[in-house]
């Protein structure tokens, strides 16, 4: 138990360098310069303390030699204006590290209070930059329906929609694989069609058309098809009383005999057909509806139907009916997406293009968008808005502090030794007016 502590550095230690190796090699030729520009301004900086050293050390002296009295006012002076440099100078360096190494307490601030930082300004954005108000107030300058009803318009830019959607469409094509894609069908299809007896629901259906007269089309069709084979079958009625006539009969004899038949097939047929009360018609209509209610009500009826069904079934072309129908809509859809002038990818196009033009002409369609837009960007803040900044902070946490603290002054470092310059000025300054005010006083 008293080695556990040490493996577990041992084990994070090399993701900690891993992530600090990568930051260092980021952006190598921006963080150069910006690595120069801080060593100038920490030059600059420590000149001016130095140039108050200075002038502080010869006032000093020159006064043990007699210096006239308008030197101790630039001594007060310089005296000040170091003060107020190393007080800076301290300040600035103890955000980032331990002054000249020393563990002095409430320094190396940004090492220290490295998570506390990420977890403050994981706060700070999501209190003001995702809050719901802030938000809307984004999207509705954005006008963004109209800008992409104006961008979808362009017939290129429909076309471009169009390529991405049939990249995506192959994509999520290639990905299915046959035999899923052909058992769901054969489940949602082929099965629930076969599932429940057919009858009844046939029957059902068949009695509603025949309620509404819809065996009356029908009835015509068979009518006109039965009196157009009328006409012309005199040949066959007379091959069938040749063949069936006794062989004693005289031709002559059959032949008139076939006339007869002939005409009055005709007018049979002729008199159907003109007549839509005939009698064969309206006991053809009762025929159905009888059977419309045995396929519901006679269990030999529904049987005979489940017979039916069980052999339609049983047929090859039903129980491959899934596989070739989705190879067949595979085929299809690869060689659609794959030609630009292909009809999917041109109604999609023509789609998008009306959509553009839709939201760039309807305002009440572009305000329902935005509508839509801002209440669902809202949603995703107020509901996800901390698991959304928690990527600062965890971010900030896997971070290697020594590192952080050293790109973080890499970043602000240069302008944090203005710090240090004015400080020494207004030390300096200071300094004089205090001194000035002493020797008035006293």
């Amino acid at each position: 138990m008293a080695h556990r502590p040490e493996v577990a550095g041992a084990a994070t230690a090399p993701v900690r360098r891993s992530f600090a190796e990568k930051l260092a090699g980021a952006d190598s030729a921006a963080d150069a310069e910006r690595r120069r520009g801080l060593r100038r301004m920490k030059l600059v900086a420590l000149s001016f303390l130095l140039g108050a050293t200075v002038v502080f050390l010869f006032c000093t002296w020159w006064q043990s030699q007699g210096a006239p009295s308008w030197v101790g006012y630039v001594r007060a002076a310089a005296e000040a204006g170091m003060v107020g440099a190393l007080a800076d100078w301290f300040a600035v360096t103890a955000l980032f590290k331990h002054p000249l190494g020393i563990p002095i307490p409430h320094t190396a601030i940004i090492k220290r209070k490295k998570d506390q930082l990420g977890e403050g300004l994981s706060s700070f954005v999501r209190e003001n930059f995702l809050s719901a108000e802030n938000v809307e107030t984004k999207l509705r300058d954005a006008d963004i329906a109209s800008r992409v009803g104006k961008w979808l318009c362009d017939r290129r830019h429909a076309e471009r929609v169009a390529a991405e959607v049939a990249t995506v469409l192959r994509v999520l094509v290639e990905l299915l694989r046959d035999e899923d894609v052909q058992q769901v069908l054969d489940r949602m299809i082929v099965k629930r069609i076969a599932e429940p007896q057919w009858g009844p629901p046939i029957g059902r259906v068949l009695t509603s058309l025949l309620a509404e007269g819809r065996q009356e089309a029908l009835l015509q069709l068979l009518a006109d098809r039965a009196f157009q084979w009328s006409l012309d079958a005199d040949e066959i009625i007379e091959r069938v009383i040749e063949r069936d006539s006794p062989t004693w009969s005289p031709r002559w004899v059959d032949h008139l005999v076939g006339e007869r038949i002939h005409r009055e097939l005709m007018d049979f047929t002729d008199k159907v057909r003109r007549n839509p009360d005939h009698e064969l018609r309206r006991s053809a209509t009762r025929f159905l509806f009888e059977f419309a209610d045995d396929l519901q009500n006679d269990a030999a009826t529904i049987q005979k139907a489940e017979n039916v069904k069980e052999q339609i079934m049983a047929r090859d072309e039903v129980t491959r009916a899934a596989e070739t129908a989705w190879t067949a809509a595979k085929r299809i859809i690869l060689e659609s997406v794959d030609d630009p002038s292909s009809t999917l990818r041109t109604r999609i196009a023509d789609t998008v293009v009306r959509i553009g033009e839709s939201l760039r002409d309807d305002a009440d369609l572009r305000d329902k968008v935005d509508n839509w837009v801002v209440r669902g960007a809202q949603h995703l803040v107020s509901q996800y808005g901390a698991e959304i900044t928690t990527i600062i902070t965890d971010t900030i946490e896997r971070w290697d502090a020594e590192e952080a603290s050293r790109r973080i002054e890499l970043h602000v470092g240069r302008d944090l030794q203005f710090i240090r310059i004015n400080g020494t000025v207004v030390g300096a300054l200071a300094g004089l007016v205090i001194y000035s005010i002493a020797q008035l006083l006293f």
